[in-house]
This record gives structure tokens, sequence and C-alpha cells, in this order.
């Protein structure tokens, strides 16, 4: 581990008290300490979710009851992963077992739009682009 990667910082943010209550019970659930279990959602979340607003979140910026169900299936398949291990993960083990078919089910719907006519690869454009029929 390089010394940039050691190195700490602290992040501040304020949340309502229900939502730091919330986030401590689950913290507690899983062994973690808080700011372990805010790392670990944030970045679980900047993986797996766009950063825009969606019907599932009101104006507090709290989400609803789908998006609490994505979490618990998300720390249910955690949960899973860390049982069929017989030795400690690291996070970066972590977010490679949950992650680990978004590659082949990105692979898979790239080559869907393509073959629908909705994207293509542009080497000019540096990736991928809709194509006037998207």
């Amino acid at each position: 581990m390089s010394e940039d990667e050691a190195a700490r910082t602290a992040v501040r943010t304020y949340v309502p008290s229900s939502q730091k209550q919330q986030w401590a019970e689950e913290a507690d659930e899983f062994d973690m300490s808080q700011s372990e279990f805010v790392r670990t959602m944030v970045q679980a979340g900047r993986r797996s979710f766009e950063l825009d607003e969606s019907p599932d979140s009101d104006h507090d910026g709290e989400t609803n009851e789908s998006i609490d169900a994505d979490d618990a299936e998300l720390a249910e398949r955690v949960l899973g992963i860390l049982h069929e291990r017989d030795d400690p993960q690291t996070w970066d083990d972590l977010v490679a077992a949950v992650t680990n078919d978004v590659e082949d089910r990105l692979d898979g719907a790239l080559g869907t739009l393509q073959e629908a006519g909705k994207l293509r690869y542009s080497g000019r454009d540096g990736g991928y682009v809709p194509t006037d029929d998207a």
C-alpha cells in the first residue's frame, strides 16, 4: 500500500439525526464503525447508482423503501460472500465480489444496444455514443 493510499483524512457531512441513528444501527449490524459503514455505502453507491433525482427520492434527500430494499439486498450479498470464504475479505475483495457480474451485464447490454442500432463505438469520440435512432 502506497503512502497516499494509507493516508487518511476526515470528511464531514451533516444529516438529520434520524438518518445518523439509522446508519449507526446498520453499522452495528455489520460490526462496522460508522465511518467504515458510510465509506462502504458511498463507494457502493458510486458504483451502482447515477447521481440524479429519481422517483425513489423525496425532496429531503432521503429515499423510500425501494432503495432501502436495495441496501438490504447488497448487505445480504456481502454476508453471503463472507460466509462462503474462509478468510477475512479486504475492501477490494468485497468490491470485486459484489461487482463481479456488472462487467458481463454491461458487455451484454452494450452488445444488445449496438445490435438494435441504439449506439455505436466511436474511436474518434473516445467511446460509445448514441446513434440517431436512439
